[in-house]
């Protein structure tokens, strides 16, 4: 529950869910139709299918999305290629190009072909009914919200905690093992006395972070499913609440995060409960509730990314070939803040339209980001010390067999920390079974910490 902390500002309890791989024309262009002050699309936008042809064929953007089962194109240098529109080399880097976004088709036609159309399309608001919804009675933030790295799911998650990747620019099987090490958020708002909580879904995707792998703060990850509603309801919700999603797509339990090939039906109906279970709590009146995207997924969006004047935000420059210094940002991602202190009134969400014909594929080769969470998982139970660990571990494990794995293995994690918690082990240390890992010496802080510039910038607006 919130503490009672004395403060002059209204929001007392921030809850965040993050999404996946979706631009901001993509869920959120076509919203320009309903209200033209917002940055979206008017169907002129357009990309060549090789921009080095000004003959090629034109793909001109639509509004044609329905279930998308193409995962298109979102590494560094796919996201380079959309960017600038030329494929990555260390000459074209040196060049310090601008920013046209005119390469989402060239990069996804060389993908797969026709993927090219598949970018180029974004859902008629109607096809995405609650955030039609949200997007006309809330906040829609439409112009300067990009993500933190031009890269995949893993790094800019990491960014929305602790606003450092670490260096990471993809995965890092090797920082997987012991965790990123930054510091986040989290520990922060614990050092200067507030509150924070994590839903989770198995498993938690903020464990990638190593200080909450720590035993001190076990207490702080609730099973969405059996106790998030209940926390709304008794106003018990902490001062920073993490929601996370579904990331496995089950027949019975579909994936909600958003993420190709899962159907944005299933994210339209989570984000439509989330809300509703927040809306009928009795700390509504003290509440933000921001929805965001990690990353584009490869999509298109048509304004410019910011690449100049972009500070590092710890001096690490990211792995070779790319040697990224964190000096520019991603794409445009969608994010929608929600507050009763947000003009306009209350909001009844429809029910969302079900985009996907067919059933999950359960038996579904893993994404990226699901080969992560599964190597994560493996960390947490032991299994990085056996020699499958990272790659032979998920080269041939299907969604369903994953979904089971990191069940079983956030399980055996938490049944350690709880044998560790009984025998009176220090609540730094991070539990691994069979191995109890030493925690690093805490760095000095300064007086006031991120968490109270965070809260202080949300409740009252100033930079």
């Amino acid at each position: 529950m919130a503490p009672e902390i004395q403060t002059q500002f209204p929001i007392k309890t921030v809850v965040v869910l993050v999404q996946e791989n979706r631009s901001f024309d993509h869920m959120l262009g076509w919203m320009k139709s309903l209200n033209p002050e917002i940055n979206g699309v008017t169907g002129s936008e357009y990309n060549l299918l090789s921009t080095s042809d000004p003959n090629s064929t034109r793909i001109t953007f639509a509004k044609h999305s329905l279930y998308v089962d193409l995962d298109p194109g979102h590494s560094i240098q796919a996201m380079y290629e959309q960017v600038f529109g030329q494929p990555w080399s260390s000459e074209s880097a040196s060049e310090k190009l601008e920013p046209t976004m005119s390469g989402f088709a060239q990069n996804a036609e060389r993908t797969e072909t026709g993927m090219s159309t598949t970018v180029m399309n974004g859902f008629d608001p109607d096809v995405v009914p609650v955030y039609k919804e949200l997007v006309a009675e809330y906040a829609v933030c439409d112009r300067w919200w990009f993500a933190a790295v031009p890269a995949s799911t893993q790094p800019n998650r990491l960014f929305v905690h602790s606003a450092t990747s670490h260096g990471a620019t993809s995965n890092d099987t090797l920082k997987l093992i012991e965790g990123f090490p930054q510091k986040t958020i989290f520990e922060s708002l614990d050092e200067s006395g507030f509150s924070f909580g994590i839903y989770y879904q198995n498993p938690p995707a903020t464990l990638f972070y190593r200080n909450l792998r720590k035993l001190k703060y076990i207490k702080n990850f609730h099973q969405f499913d059996i106790e998030f509603k209940n926390h709304c309801k008794e106003g018990k919700l902490p001062n920073y609440v993490v929601v996370e999603q579904r990331f496995w797509d089950l027949k019975i339990l579909p994936a909600s995060d958003d993420h190709p090939s899962h159907d944005v039906y299933e994210g339209q109906k989570f984000v439509k409960g989330v809300y509703e279970a927040l809306r009928s709590s009795p700390q509504w009146n003290e509440m933000l509730f921001i929805i965001m995207y990690d990353e584009h997924g490869g999509f298109f969006d048509h304004v410019p990314t910011p690449v100049a004047g972009v500070p590092s935000p710890d001096g690490i420059v990211g792995p070779e070939p790319y040697n990224f210094q964190f000096d520019r940002l991603g794409a445009r991602v969608p994010v929608i803040m929600i507050s009763p202190w947000i003009e306009r009134g209350t909001v009844t969400l429809p029910e969302p339209v079900k985009l996907r014909e067919a059933e999950a594929k359960e038996d579904a080769k893993l994404t990226e980001f699901q080969q992560e969470l599964v190597q994560m998982a493996a960390t947490l139970c032991g299994d990085h010390k056996k020699d499958i660990y990272p790659h032979k571990l998920v080269e041939n494990m299907t969604v369903g067999q994953a979904d089971e794995y990191v069940h079983n293995a956030f399980k055996e994690f938490l049944n350690e920390c709880e044998k560790a918690s009984k025998s009176g082990v220090d609540e730094s240390h991070i539990c691994v079974p069979g191995d109890l890992v030493p925690p690093e010496p805490a760095a000095e802080e300064s007086k006031k910490s991120f968490a109270s510039l965070f809260f202080s910038c949300i409740s009252c607006g100033n930079n």
